[in-house]
């Protein structure tokens, strides 16, 4: 019971210190958003406010906030929050995430059939807190998946308004207007962005960094490169859209041709967990036994251990690039 006390203690600590950290850089990221928007509507006038700020800001990070503040972690998640089209903000997702963990750990000291008692708290708690996070990368893929789709469609509507006549921001207005979220938004983000003063440069690069996809790294580096050597862009963009297309085309075949390897990589690993599942429901005792001695427990971390090499490894065969 008293581990389970001092677990919930540094469980609730954990909880406290993260929301805590979580706001700290939650406000830092609101004031770089509002600085960036002022940079791109006056340029240079606002580096010099923004010093100024800088030498009356009261307190520096130091010491633990420091070592926090040093860490990627906040940025790198609230990008994967925004690429996934969710309106969470980072620290959001770091009090899910111990939350999780924390009722991870809970469930896997006081479930009935533990293994390994703390071992498997410990083991639960990471797997639960890692939730949260998982699903954001799935919508973000998800929502990438669609762009993808979308993409080439975008490509042949900015090609027809651009040979009816239209400039290429108006084109892009147009298109913003009429194609479906989410690519819609993005390129109505794109407009809004070069429409308030932002060069085009910048616009595109951060269109690029807002929807990773190869396909779009086409779009800004051909709209780049027209726009320094010339030629005819609409051109340049219905052959890209066709590229695009049959890319597209290959990455389906290819992703049918690797559906057995896929499928089997889903069997194997999800019949050792149902295979312990169902022992611990029918026969709990048989796996007491080996959680209670040592090598048995050695055992079981080797078979984990292996487990989750395998299907790394079988994701990395099947995983082909196009």
């Amino acid at each position: 019971m008293s581990v389970i006390l001092i677990s919930f203690a540094i469980v609730f600590v954990l909880v406290v210190v993260v929301a805590t950290v979580g706001n700290k850089i939650l406000d830092l990221r609101r004031k770089s958003q509002v600085v960036g928007m002022l940079q791109t509507a006056a340029g240079e006038e606002v580096v010099i406010l923004t010093n100024l700020l800088k030498e009356i800001e009261p307190d520096q990070p130091t010491g633990f906030k420091q070592v926090v503040a040093s860490l990627h972690f906040s940025k790198h998640a609230q990008q994967q929050i925004a690429q996934a089209g969710l309106t969470w903000s980072s620290n959001r997702l770091l009090v899910m995430m111990a939350c999780t963990a924390a009722a991870g750990l809970f469930f896997g000291l006081t479930m009935p059939f533990a293994v390994a008692g703390a071992t498997a708290g410990v083991v639960l708690a990471a797997a639960f807190g890692s939730l949260p996070y998982v699903y954001v990368r799935r919508k973000r893929r998800k929502r990438l998946d669609t762009l993808e789709e979308q993409f080439p469609e975008s490509l042949d509507f900015l090609a027809r308004s651009m040979r009816a006549g239209h400039a290429f921001t108006i084109s892009l207005e147009m298109l913003g207007e009429e194609m479906p979220d989410p690519l819609g938004q993005e390129f109505r983000a794109l407009f809004n962005e070069q429409n308030l003063g932002a060069p085009l440069e910048t616009a595109m690069g951060n269109f690029n960094a807002r929807v990773p996809l190869l396909d779009v790294r086409f779009f800004t580096s051909s709209v780049m490169l027209q726009r320094q050597t010339g030629g005819n862009l609409s051109e340049i963009l219905q052959r890209l859209a066709y590229v695009i297309r049959e890319r597209f085309r290959l990455k389906g075949q290819v992703k049918a041709a690797s559906a057995h390897g896929r499928m089997t990589a889903t069997i194997l690993t999800v019949l050792p967990i149902a295979t312990m599942v169902g022992l611990l429901l029918v026969a709990p005792g048989y796996l007491q036994g080996m959680g209670d001695d040592p090598d048995g427990r050695k055992l079981i971390a080797g078979a984990v251990i292996a487990q989750i090499l395998g299907n790394l490894w079988i994701k990395k065969i099947i995983n082909i690039k196009v």
